[in-house]
């Protein structure tokens, strides 16, 4: 393990030992573990179909943490997609997020793809080589609104591992880019029905003429992911509800367009 993944993994540590001792420090502490699945009928992901053309089963499992009348609380998690096809993505993540009063959180992700790559160093999850790895770290940061600002924001940074490469003028790789992504929503409700329209945008510019692709699959930078989402749940009996939610999606760089629905158990 290099000394950047040392530092990485080091963050990740301080941040969640830093967040506990705030938590213990309330009269009375809550916890919760949550576990759930989503079956989608497509996997698509700030504007990129990462499922293929298959169904994909999302599995997520997660512990919150939140002190008693304080204003922070800790989620750690792991979320994955598993599709139908065997040429399409498989993706497992864990996740450490810090939230602030409900409105403003920091996220670590790790994200992982195995299978993505035939080579079993690749598919390694323990090889955390910058230059091998099949792991990718970003830092995210959100307003997550509220119901006199029904405005979100989020601001997304790959920080190591499997991002899109800078080239040399020879073609030899320089350095990862360090892909950012921006996006902003506006969410409300129709009676039962809560919707969200966002717009996200990826920040870098490749250079096309040396053979450089953006991590988003863009070939500059602009707008990748722009949709209309609603939800609902549908009442199963007195003590269930089944929870909806149907997406119209459309990637302008990449010229597609999305229709998804999913359930979620």
């Amino acid at each position: 393990m290099n000394l950047s993944m040392t530092r990485i993994i080091t963050f990740l540590v301080a941040l969640a030992t830093l967040s506990c001792i705030s938590l213990k420090s309330n009269a009375q502490e809550e916890s919760k573990l949550q576990l759930g699945a989503d079956l989608m009928s497509r996997y698509v992901w700030r504007g990129l179909n990462l499922g293929g053309s298959s169904p994909s089963i999302q599995p997520w499992i997660s512990y919150d943490i939140k002190g008693e009348n304080s204003p922070h609380a800790l989620t750690i998690g792991s979320w994955a997609a598993y599709t139908f096809s065997q040429t399409s993505n498989q993706e497992v993540d864990l996740y450490l997020t810090y939230t602030f009063n409900e409105i403003v959180s920091l996220t670590i992700t790790d994200y992982f793809f195995p299978g993505l790559y035939s080579s079993p160093d690749r598919s390694n999850y323990f090889n955390f080589n910058k230059d091998s790895t099949c792991h990718l770290f970003e830092g995210l940061i959100s307003f997550n609104g509220s119901e006199k600002i029904p405005f979100t924001f989020l601001f997304a940074m790959n920080l190591y591992g499997n991002d899109a490469v800078r080239l040399n003028s020879d073609g030899s790789v320089d350095k990862i880019f360090m892909s950012k992504y921006i996006e902003v929503g506006y969410g409300k409700s129709i009676g039962d029905v809560d919707y969200n329209i966002f717009l996200g945008a990826a920040l870098d510019k490749p250079k096309t003429n040396l053979g450089e692709i953006g991590f988003y699959g863009n070939q500059s930078a602009g707008v990748i992911n722009i949709g209309f989402k609603a939800s609902k749940s549908i009442k199963i009996n007195d003590s269930y509800s089944l929870p909806i939610q149907a997406a119209l999606i459309t990637n302008p760089e990449a010229k597609n367009v999305f229709f998804v629905f999913g359930i979620s158990l």
